[in-house]
């Protein structure tokens, strides 16, 4: 009798093994850590991962919200353009952190915003009617959504408050003091000077000059995203001036 060795398939993961995956990471994330295992696990089940090259569109401004996301390595854009077709930078979203999840609850089922990568990015998908099922059958997942729900609406009229009465070195100062530091006070613009200056409603311009004139002064240094936060009396109390009651 003559056997044939036949070549071995390679391995493919399982749903077990996808699922684990993806349970781990949304128990990672600053959204939903905490959440009983029951409610991550429904989601986890539903999750389906992608990975993108940086500089993808995930999703158009006005297409049907089927899924949100979550970040597991890379970064996501959330992007709107004005009557002249300029980007305008709302939202930058890192590992362990939801894309969109907002959207999966609008009455007109549409993104509200387009969404690109910023680099190499592996994201999972989280289907819309998966979402309103785990939330409907988990209290605490549909609580801990509405409370995320509150507190961006609470931003959204801060900030509103916060570009119509600070000027703009006082939005500067307060934007950096925001971002997340490195030892050494090293902080890195999420995007281009560009971006940032649209997103503070001033001129680029602008953004350069009170760059330049605080690296001369000493109170920061560096260049393009990459800054250091020298001297942060002075930037604070430029910030105090417009930060929010609560």
């Amino acid at each position: 009798m003559t056997f044939v060795n036949l070549p071995m398939a390679p391995a493919q993961p399982t749903p077990t093994t996808s699922a684990a995956a993806a349970h781990r990471l949304l128990a990672r994330s600053t959204a939903l850590c905490g959440l009983p295992c029951a409610a991550l696990a429904e989601l986890a089940h539903h999750a389906t991962v992608h990975c993108h090259r940086g500089g993808e569109t995930l999703f158009h401004e006005g297409d049907e919200a089927r899924h949100c996301l979550i970040v597991e390595h890379g970064a996501v854009q959330l992007l709107r353009y004005d009557a002249d077709g300029e980007e305008r930078l709302l939202q930058h979203c890192e590992a362990h952190q939801l894309v969109a999840e907002a959207a999966m609850f609008m009455p007109h089922g549409r993104y509200p915003m387009t969404a690109r990568t910023q680099g190499d990015s592996r994201l999972w998908r989280i289907p819309r009617h998966a979402l309103h099922s785990a939330c409907g059958c988990h209290p605490a997942l549909a609580l801990r959504l509405l409370q995320r729900l509150g507190a961006c609406l609470n931003q959204q009229a801060n900030e509103v408050d916060w570009l119509t009465r600070c000027n703009a070195a006082q939005r500067l100062a307060g934007y950096l003091l925001a971002l997340p530091r490195a030892p050494g006070d090293q902080i890195q613009l999420p995007s281009s000077q560009r971006h940032l200056a649209a997103r503070l409603g001033v001129r680029a311009e602008t953004v350069n000059r009170l760059l330049a004139q605080w690296q001369a002064q000493g109170w920061i240094n560096g260049a393009r995203r990459s800054w250091q936060l020298c001297r942060l009396q002075p930037l604070q109390q430029l910030a105090a001036a417009g930060a929010p009651a609560f």
